[in-house]
Order: structure tokens, then C-alpha cells, then sequence
């Protein structure tokens, strides 16, 4: 069995193979990507659980960060150009921008070389960063954390991971209940089922955490009906 991290990897497993069962980790939008023949009957060798529900989450994540810090008016998108160019979710936020005020623009992100975007970052004068979720951002958060904090900038993350590691807040799906949904993926096929006969499910469990120190080092004050709506209230 192959468990896969992102649709590159998915897309690789699958074209290497059309018999060993491959279950889907952190993927997204695998009907449009050609992955699966359809979320309630996948057809072929790969299944599992889909992390990326959409352009909604995206764009409420945008908003949740302008609840935080209100005064924000220029957020640095902080992705790859192919991102910024062909994906949906990015064409959603910036209209969820648009309805708030705000004024998105791309900082591109180079990893491991992030000197682009933070000069991006720097020279657009951006008051705040909307991190993707793309695995060399998340590989690399404790340096956009890092810079974040050097410049004073609210940032926005995907993964929790991020806030522990000292980011202002994250909203996305819990990973946590997303990975033992997938290891009940593994073990169902293990025990004979068939990946073609195992709908694609989407994750249904999101998690807000912020990180109260970082707010205090920023001069923001949280608002208690935000806090009531946290998952995680780090001290």
C-alpha cells in the first residue's frame, strides 16, 4: 500500500501503478485532477481523505484574520506563482479581500529561498501574511514565522503547527482527526476492501488556534467572542 502526502505524490504513485492500493493523505480537488473518477465512487486504485474542502475555508480563514487585526488593509499572499496563477481557492480570497477592504498581493515564496517573498513583503508594505498551506510553506513555517515576527506582522497559517511554533493563528482541517480517518482507510483495505469501492471522504473537522503571546508582542487585543470560538487559546 502507498499512503500519499499531496497530489504530486498521488499523481506519481499512480502513474508508477494501477494494482497496489494507494490512499490519499493531503490532497486536494481530485475529481478536477483527474485522481479519482468521482468523490462517492473513485473507480481504479486510489481513495481516501481529502484535506482541501474548498475556497470557502480559505476565504473564512481571511476573515478570521481580519477580525483579529481590523486595521489591516494589505495582506501578502504567501505562495508559488503557479498557485497564485491557476488556483481557485486564490481567485476566491481575493474577492473575499475585496468585500473586506483589503488589498491581496502575491509575495512569491521560492522554497527553500524565501528572499523573494519577503522582499515582496517588504517593499509592497504589507500589514499583514496569508501563508498557503502548501507543503514547502509548511515544511519551512518556523521561517516565515521568524520573519513575522522580526517585521511585527500578523500572519495567517493552515496547520496548528505554525501557531505552536510562535505564528499569530491558524484555521484548517484538524489533522489529527483527518489522520486516523486515513488510518481507518488503511486498515479497512489491509483487511480486503477495495479502494475502488471506498468513497473519497472530505474532512469535516476544522480547528481554530491562536497564540495570545504573539498577539500581546503585536499590540492586538483578541476578541473574547474570538477566543470563545478557539480550539486552542495558546498562552
Amino acid at each position: 500500500m502507498i499512503v500519499s502526502g499531496n497530489n504530486v505524490a498521488t499523481r506519481a504513485a499512480k502513474e508508477a501503478t494501477t494494482s497496489i492500493p494507494i490512499v490519499m493523505a493531503n490532497n486536494g480537488l481530485p475529481v478536477e485532477t483527474g485522481l479519482v473518477a468521482s468523490l462517492a465512487h473513485p473507480g481504479g486504485n486510489v481513495t481516501g481523505v481529502v484535506q482541501d474542502t474548498g475556497p470557502e475555508l480559505q476565504g473564512k480563514r481571511l476573515g478570521l484574520l481580519k477580525e483579529i487585526a481590523p486595521r489591516i488593509s494589505r495582506v501578502a499572499w504567501f505562495g508559488s506563482k503557479l498557485a497564485w496563477e491557476r488556483d481557485p481557492s486564490r481567485q476566491y480570497v481575493q474577492a473575499v479581500a475585496r468585500s473586506l477592504g483589503v488589498t491581496l498581493f502575491h509575495a512569491e515564496s521560492q522554497p527553500p529561498d524565501f528572499t523573494p517573498a519577503f522582499a515582496a513583503v517588504t517593499r509592497e508594505r504589507a500589514d499583514a501574511i496569508f501563508v498557503t498551506g502548501s507543503p514547502e510553506n509548511n515544511n519551512n513555517r518556523r521561517t516565515i514565522v521568524e520573519f513575522a515576527a522580526q517585521k511585527r506582522l500578523p500572519a495567517s497559517y493552515l496547520v496548528r503547527e505554525a501557531v505552536q511554533d510562535g505564528g499569530l493563528m491558524s484555521y484548517g482541517v484538524s489533522l489529527g482527526d483527518a489522520w486516523r480517518r486515513i488510518a481507518e482507510y488503511v486498515d479497512r483495505i489491509l483487511k480486503g476492501a477495495k479502494p475502488a469501492d471506498l468513497p473519497v471522504e472530505q474532512a469535516t473537522k476544522f480547528e481554530l488556534v491562536i497564540n495570545l503571546k504573539t498577539a500581546k508582542a503585536l499590540g492586538l487585543t483578541i476578541p473574547s467572542s474570538l477566543l470563545a470560538r478557539a480550539d486552542e487559546v495558546i498562552q
